[in-house]
């Protein structure tokens, strides 16, 4: 987070410089000085602010820690104080911003399949995600081509809702991640599947799966919480 967005945030939020400094702890003159650039916003500070001025999930901080790893309980709660209808049971804060927690749930070797299935929400609900944070990570780990599949389920997504301007960003954001797209054959998340489903998969996955080299059956038509 940096010190503009501190400062359009509790603008937004109709706070003084002081109400704002009392409410997280700090000097007038220290947020000052956030705002200005003069100090930089730590991870602690930027998932505080984001509460207290009820900025949305992605204003909160982007970082890849090597050693962080989340098991299904943990994404389902995630996705949850995201505002995902399938997991609504669960209440919760949001710890990660939207783009962390899809590059989380992509890197996974293995996934419960209905979290699998909320990603292409993720993609459609926050399409203002830092992008270039997103595909760069993907890049890194050689998973651009999950990336790829659930933006194009996402678009279609847009496309039934009658989403226009959503669907032309997403369409967009696709264009740039289908420039790295790999050759090799990969899984959505679900690396432990037998041979016999691989070579089923391989002649009866979706076009979109095909297109970005995934062996998945995931298809927009499968999908609970779709726009109609």
């Amino acid at each position: 987070m940096t010190g503009d967005v501190l400062k359009t945030g509790r603008e937004e939020a109709n706070l003084t410089q002081q109400e704002a400094a009392s409410r997280l702890g700090l000097t007038q003159a220290y947020l000052s000085m956030l705002e200005r650039g003069r100090r930089p916003v730590t991870p602690e500070l930027a998932a505080q602010a984001t509460r207290v001025f009820r900025l949305p999930p992605t204003a909160l901080p982007l970082e890849v820690d090597p050693a962080l790893a989340l098991d299904d309980s943990a994404f389902k709660s995630e996705l949850a104080a995201l505002g995902y209808p399938g997991f609504s049971y669960l209440r919760g804060k949001s710890h990660y911003n939207p783009a962390q927690l899809l590059f989380l749930a992509l890197d996974q070797d293995e996934l419960d399949r209905r979290v699998v299935e909320a990603l292409p929400w993720v993609v459609y609900t926050y399409p203002e995600m830092d992008w270039a944070w997103l595909t760069r990570n993907a890049k890194l780990n050689d998973r651009q081509n999950r990336l790829g599949f659930v933006v194009d389920l996402a678009e279609e997504y847009a496309q039934k809702a009658g989403e226009a301007s959503r669907k032309k960003s997403l369409s967009q954001n696709k264009g740039v991640i289908e420039r790295s797209r790999l050759a090799g054959e990969d899984t959505l998340s679900n690396d432990s599947m037998t041979q016999a489903e691989r070579k089923w998969l391989r002649q009866n996955r979706p076009p979109k799966a095909r297109h970005w080299n995934l062996l998945t059956d995931l298809d927009v038509k499968h999908l609970t919480y779709v726009p109609s």
